[in-house]
């Protein structure tokens, strides 16, 4: 399953969700919300400046005390973006999400954010590329036996 990243996200789509660091957390996990999404990048003059996410809402904020109308996303926000090309293949992002221990990792190219990528997504692709295996392998024992 040689398969680049890049492939996944023309399947996927490549919109991202982003929001200002200046937003309050508040409002920041209310459009979370809105859209469904467990993360969102936080871009700063269109630039990839931090993300945050589910997970930083419960150790930063509830778990920190902070109160989420007056706190701004840039002081709860990962900054440290760990990101990926969309040369990456699927098996080295999975292993990226073990390793690291994350569930979003923002695609950048060239400097610029092409696309978002969760475990989910790699989950859906692996299965879906199990399943087709599994297909043609039924398909071709199925059509290599005498009738």
């Amino acid at each position: 399953m040689n398969v680049p990243i890049s492939a996944l996200l023309q399947r996927k789509g490549s919109a991202v969700h982003g929001i200002a660091p200046d937003l309050s957390i508040y409002d920041a996990v209310a459009e979370m919300n809105r859209l469904r999404i467990g993360a969102i990048v936080v871009l700063e003059a269109g630039k990839l400046a931090g993300i945050f996410t589910e997970r930083d809402v419960l150790r930063r904020v509830v778990g920190a005390s902070i109160d989420p109308k007056v706190v701004r996303v840039a002081e709860v926000m990962t900054r440290d973006v760990i990101t990926v090309s969309p040369d990456a293949m699927i098996e080295e992002v999975a292993a990226m999400f073990t390793e690291k221990r994350c569930r979003h990792l923002p695609v950048v190219s060239g400097g610029a954010l092409v696309g978002l990528i969760s475990i989910g997504d790699i989950s859906r692709w692996v299965a879906d590329h199990h399943r087709a295996e599994a297909e043609h392998l039924r398909n071709y024992i199925a059509g290599g036996m005498p009738g």
